[in-house]
């Protein structure tokens, strides 16, 4: 394997869309970040039963590892995030999409951890994905990369975390699809994570989240530029089906209240309705922004590959159908939370998560956040969750005998 730490190239303002798009294309195969490339003499073995080599996978890192290798803390990004979770995007120019959270001073404090963050297998921002070139053939990968999986995601993480010289994470955290990987990471690796936070995330997919992402799949392979995956090849985007998709899923991140209280029925700069299709409504104006925004940063191939990889998560299938089994003779610790309005991961999902972790004999808290945010909360301003993953990183990290920032005991 091979570390690289890609030149950061000169900033360009992004100004529009076609810069952004410009940019995204750029770091498909060689992001602006940090980069581990696995030669074929080490593949990465995928749950479909091929194996992928050579492949890469693109991180960022934030803090210093401490002499110990204690105090490493994995951060695992949900489904359109990416590295960056504390430092500014290079296609959008936008700050980390978590840092609120991760950041000297901040819950998950940098001054104290050594934090990793990876671009997801099948993501767009760097690791080996749909839109990375594939090497046998000197093209973009397109459809003939194979399916990956939650479980695929995590094992090229753990070589990353391997490759990096740390033998256990002090612990692993994330949100949604990040909170899939903290559970797989802790059922596949439990003696590798003395710490483990998964928030607003399921055992599995259910069959509502299913059909909304297949309704996302469909609007991207129905746009005619989609070119049966092959829109690379043709010099086409298809814009407005992941455009769709995007739309699509944004309903599902956000609750009826917060969208009642952020747009109501108001319309969007007119007096009154036009008795047409326009945008009349503000919320209409906001979907269309969020979709137009949203194809200039990320891969339509990539968002079939990740989408499909959370389809497929079920953590009980693979231990005879029984949850607490995936967590048996577990030493880590856990603390679960969800959002009392997140109806894409609803709390009851959270609770048999508890259960079966409680079955197992693992040491567990829970805490359900009240908030009007919906899924779409553990990103924002939530001062419980702040409190909350403070309280536990600072008690875990007791447990471990990880010091303070300054503190020598």
């Amino acid at each position: 394997m091979t570390e690289t730490a890609s030149a950061q190239p000169e900033k360009t303002p992004i100004t529009s869309p076609s810069t952004q798009a410009s940019v995204a294309a750029e770091q498909m195969d060689m992001p602006a970040s940090k980069l581990m490339r696995f030669g074929p003499e080490n593949p990465l073995r995928l749950d479909e039963g091929t194996e992928l080599a050579p492949w890469q996978i693109a991180y960022e890192t934030y803090g210093e590892l401490n002499a110990d290798k204690t105090n490493a803390i994995l951060v695992c990004h949900a489904l359109t995030g990416d590295q960056y979770v504390a430092s500014e995007n290079p296609v959008t120019g936008k700050p980390g999409w978590w840092s609120m959270m991760v950041g000297p001073g901040q819950p998950v404090d940098t001054d104290k951890y050594f934090v990793i963050c990876a671009n997801v297998l099948g993501g767009c921002l760097g690791t080996t994905g749909p839109a990375c070139t594939n090497p046998e053939t000197d093209e973009v990968y397109g459809l003939d990369l194979p399916v990956v999986t939650i479980g695929d995601m995590v094992r090229s993480q753990a070589k990353l975390v391997e490759a990096l010289g740390i033998e256990t994470l002090f612990a692993v955290v994330g949100g949604s699809m990040g909170g899939m990987q903290v559970l797989q990471w802790a059922s596949a690796y439990p003696e590798k994570v003395f710490a483990a936070v998964p928030i607003a995330t399921g055992p599995r997919h259910s069959s509502q989240n299913i059909a909304f992402h297949e309704v996302g799949r469909q609007a991207v392979m129905a746009d005619p530029d989609w070119c049966h995956g092959q829109y690379a090849k043709e010099g086409k985007r298809p814009l407005k089906g992941l455009s769709v998709a995007r739309m699509a899923a944004h309903i599902t991140y956000m609750s009826d209240e917060s969208l009642h209280n952020k747009f109501g029925r108001n319309l969007q700069d007119r007096s009154a309705i036009t008795f047409g299709f326009d945008a009349d409504f503000q919320i209409e104006s906001y979907l269309r922004h969020q979709g137009m925004t949203f194809v200039d940063r990320f891969d339509a191939n990539s968002y079939l590959y990740v989408t499909r990889a959370m389809d497929y998560f079920d953590l009980a299938a693979a231990h005879g159908g029984k949850l607490a089994n995936a967590f048996l003779h577990s030493d880590t610790r856990f603390c679960v939370m969800s959002f009392t309005t997140d109806w894409l991961f609803p709390t009851s999902e959270s609770k048999d998560i508890v259960r079966a972790l409680n079955a197992a004999g693992a040491n567990v808290s829970f805490v359900e956040i009240e908030s009007s945010r919906g899924h779409d909360a553990f990103l924002l301003d939530e001062p419980e969750l702040f409190k909350t993953m403070r309280g536990f990183l600072t008690g875990a990290a007791k447990a471990r005998g990880i010091p303070a920032p300054g503190n020598g005991d």
